[in-house]
């Protein structure tokens, strides 16, 4: 295949080079081979089969997970001349889409795996020429992935059914286990697989223990403007919290799969298309939105796993403006997580306290949070990021051993059934009707860590045990002692306290507000007419033009349309339908 991709890059997409790998996995899909490109969130990963899917003769038949993506990718598509379509159970068109990929008018079809893998889908396939095969989210396919889809398991024999197309895997998240099973499931040979690396720089890591998590993240939403999704770990939560942080002033909606479907979608489109929204959300929500200017991603509590939280943070920051991603976490997810692992088929308990003992690592560590995220993925990374909290505020460390051995001693002599308060009332000598009733007063713990210093320290030292599953919550509460306990109570191990430095709260301004951070009144102007056109095409802002060639425009002025045209992200298409509208207002602005 000789065809050039660059011209088609620059007429079609407005882009005037590649971005990182992606002149590698396109030059292979024009060359009709078959890859595994292991790409960030944000680097670009659609446009490795859209441009091809327009060079090649044929349609690109894309299998994605969820229909909410595959509309998101088809209005995005299309408003860039792109032909695509989508083939879901909720499309009214079908006839007309099956008909138009006949007669060979689509450039893009959209199919969910449930659909792709049937013999009827499969018949369709050979009644037009084929591009391309492109199965995003690629690590659905693997059960060791965090996202396992067993209709992913059965795309194989569809695949090989048409031996002459090429086909393309695409994935922001799966470590070296999950990308070797992605290419043993679909085929695709080892010197296939393109792996990009996983760092976003432009996205800063916070990471926090809880202290009244609503009243934290309120916090976090005053200091930055924009878009934001809040994630929390079950539907009642989610509702709670949107109450709580709609009373900031802040435009906010919950989502979670209990809702009215109705309800769910309109709070869905409502997030997509605003331009200061905060959701609340469960982790359904987040792989079906390829929004693009989302400036910070929170966790009211621990994700599931690494993968997980690389994933559902890579939803912050796609354009590649700088965003916030923020944890807050506490000992009993971690408590939770380990009853969770107890409950999972015996072969995969290993990978899970891998990933278990990954997120702890990230929680607990001093030095630099990106280092450690990376290095589950096999990246390499400084030692100093220059853009996490302990890289841009390095946290101390307190030696907290021996009262992390008083605290066990506790434990153990009161039978281990209280929880972390009453331990604290025993150390710390405060005297009441159950203390007494247990006769636990008489013990020689009781009142031995009753200085200011040490009391201080007993609530972290309790997280941090904890966390290190030297104890373990069981079902009523009580803390027992877990695996670790040993250890430390012989003196073979040291409990250091990572103490973060205060951080001063500020106001809107943060490092994700970067919208307009020269209050230019052009850029605000070129944003409402954005705004106007928008909801004149029932789109998204974002489809129109991201806010990175607002504000290009704002500093460059165009005066013409072809100094318009020269702009990154302004393609052809969108050239002829916004230009005159967007010169308009820079000539007023004059």
């Amino acid at each position: 295949m000789s065809t050039d991709p660059l011209p088609i890059l620059q007429s079609t997409f407005g882009f005037p080079e590649f971005r990182g790998v992606q002149r590698q996995v396109v030059d292979r899909v024009l060359a009709a081979e078959n890859t595994l490109a292991v790409m960030p969130t944000g680097a670009g990963k659609s446009l490795c089969y859209q441009l091809p899917a327009v060079a090649l003769d044929g349609t690109c038949v894309v299998v994605s997970p969820l229909i909410a993506l595959m509309h998101d990718q088809l209005r995005a598509a299309s408003a860039i001349g792109i032909r695509a379509a989508t083939l879901t159970s909720v499309d009214t068109d079908q006839m007309e889409t099956i008909a138009r990929f006949r007669r060979g008018e689509l450039d893009l079809l959209y199919v969910a795996p449930e659909r792709a893998s049937g013999e009827s889908f499969r018949n369709l396939l050979g009644q037009a020429p084929l591009a391309l095969f492109a199965i995003d989210e690629a690590h659905c396919v693997s059960e060791w992935g965090h996202d396992f889809r067993p209709d992913y398991r059965l795309l194989r024999p569809l695949l090989d059914h048409f031996p002459h197309v090429p086909r393309l895997a695409l994935t922001a998240t799966a470590d070296a286990v999950t990308r070797a099973d992605i290419l043993d499931q679909l085929g695709i040979p080892r010197e296939g697989m393109i792996v990009a690396g996983f760092d976003r720089p432009n996205i800063r890591y916070m990471i926090s223990p809880k202290d009244n998590t609503t009243r934290q993240i309120a916090d976090l939403i005053a200091e930055q403007p924009g878009p934001g999704i809040v994630y929390a770990q079950t539907r009642a939560a989610t509702e709670k919290l949107a109450e709580a942080l709609g009373r900031t002033g802040r435009p906010t909606r919950a989502y979670h799969a209990g809702l009215d479907p109705q309800v769910r979608a309109r709070n869905q489109a409502d997030f997509v298309a605003s331009e200061d929204m905060v959701i609340v959300a469960t982790v359904a929500f987040g792989m079906g939105i390829d929004k693009p200017d989302v400036r910070f991603v929170a966790h009211a509590g621990m994700p599931k796993s690494i993968e997980s939280y690389y994933q559902e943070t890579g939803r912050a920051g796609r354009d590649g403006d700088p965003a916030i991603a923020h944890l807050f976490w506490g000992a009993e997810d971690f408590a939770k997580a380990r009853l969770r692992i107890s409950e999972v088929e015996p072969h995969r308990q290993a990978g899970e306290r891998t990933r278990l003992t990954a997120l702890s690592a990230l929680v607990e560590t001093a030095g630099c949070r990106r280092r450690i995220l990376l290095k589950h993925f096999g990246d390499e990374s400084p030692e100093n990021c220059g853009n996490c909290d302990n890289c841009l505020s390095p946290p101390s460390a307190v030696d907290a051993t021996e009262v992390a051995r008083k605290f066990l001693s506790a434990v153990f002599r009161t039978g281990q059934s209280f929880g972390v308060g009453y331990i604290e009332s025993i150390l710390t000598g405060q005297s009441s009707e159950r203390s007494l009733m247990n006769g636990h007063e008489a013990l020689g713990v009781f009142g031995i860590a009753s200085s200011s210093e040490e009391a201080a320290l007993i609530k972290p030292v309790a997280r941090a045990l904890l966390l290190r599953d030297a104890l373990r919550a069981n079902d009523f509460g009580g803390l027992e002692f877990g695996p670790e306990a040993k250890a430390i109570l012989k003196g073979e191990a040291e409990v250091a306290l990572i103490v973060q430095p205060k951080r001063e709260r500020r106001r809107r301004g943060g490092a994700g507000a970067v919208a307009n951070p020269t209050g230019d009144p052009l850029f605000e102007a070129l944003r409402a007419k954005r705004r106007a056109l928008a909801a004149e095409a029932s789109v998204p802002p974002y489809v129109i033009f991201h806010d990175s060639v607002l504000r290009e425009m704002a500093t460059t002025r165009p005066a013409n349309a072809a100094a318009l045209g020269r702009i990154s992200g302004v393609g052809a298409r969108k050239l002829e339908a916004y230009g005159d509208a967007f010169l308009q207002v820079i000539r007023e602005a004059a």
